[in-house]
């Protein structure tokens, strides 16, 4: 059995007046949320802060211990990995609709949504859920691994063969992203579960942070220092202009005592 430790650092960065990140880090759960919003003045902070509020409450109530005997007690392991994935995705699903509902009792909030990065660890497994371009790393034995995949205009077109990696780097359309959680009732949502081993460390993090810092950078960082790479990485990215609000949280995996 894994222990999981974390620490999480939000900041507004260098230009913007709002912070729109939020983020949750439930080390009693082990469930770990980080959520860009977008839409007007204020709609991105209330997407955000919706998402996370929603998805925690439903973790909370969905995850008891009877229902975790269950699953680990159940004869196909497979099944049950699917079915606590599946668990993830009504979570989102459910935000969503709260967020959706909400801008339509307040017209000024139409069109808002936010993204949607979710770590759950589960015994020895990490689950992973995802909508949005925000990301999710996973830091194992010095090398990095991003395990989400943006769900942005530039992204497609890279997979699409139309644009290089270094191209959409810089390309103006780079912020534009295809899926949204609030946009509408449902999203569709990328799952996935992985087996965990002892020293695996998970960054998960807003577009303010890996559009000024590049992978490698953030593994030397985390590997270096561990948790506190949360605030370094922060202070990294608005170093290099802070143009959009940051959020890191840093999940380390430890064997249990």
């Amino acid at each position: 059995m894994f222990t999981v430790k974390s620490k999480g650092t939000t900041d507004v960065g260098m230009v913007r007046s709002i912070n729109q990140d939020s983020f949750l880090a439930d080390n009693q759960l082990k469930l770990y949320v980080v959520a860009d919003g977008m839409g007007g003045h204020v709609g991105g902070e209330i997407a955000s802060s919706i998402c996370v509020k929603e998805i925690h409450s439903y973790m909370q109530q969905a995850i008891t211990p009877e229902y975790s005997q269950y699953i680990k007690s159940a004869k196909n392991q497979e099944l049950s990995k699917t079915d606590i994935a599946q668990k993830l995705v009504t979570a989102i699903n459910n935000a969503s609709c709260k967020i959706y509902e909400k801008a339509l009792e307040q017209p000024q909030l139409k069109g808002m949504g936010t993204t949607a990065s979710v770590l759950f660890i589960h015994d020895d497994i990490g689950y992973v859920a995802h909508v949005g371009d925000s990301r999710i790393y996973l830091v194992r034995a010095g090398f990095i691994y991003q395990i989400t995949s943006d769900h942005s205009f530039v992204n497609e077109q890279v997979k699409a063969g139309i644009l290089t990696e270094e191209e959409a780097k810089h390309h103006q359309a780079r912020n534009i992203i295809t899926r949204s959680v609030g946009y509408q009732e449902e999203e569709e949502v990328d799952t996935k579960w992985l087996q965990l081993e002892e020293g695996d460390l998970f960054v998960m993090c807003s577009d303010g942070l890996h559009g000024k810092v590049v992978d490698e950078e953030i593994s030397k960082m985390v590997v270096e220092k561990e948790l506190n790479a949360s605030d370094a990485l922060v202070q990294l990215a608005n170093t290099r202009g802070g143009n959009d609000n940051i959020t890191v949280i840093v999940v380390k995996i430890e064997v249990g005592k």
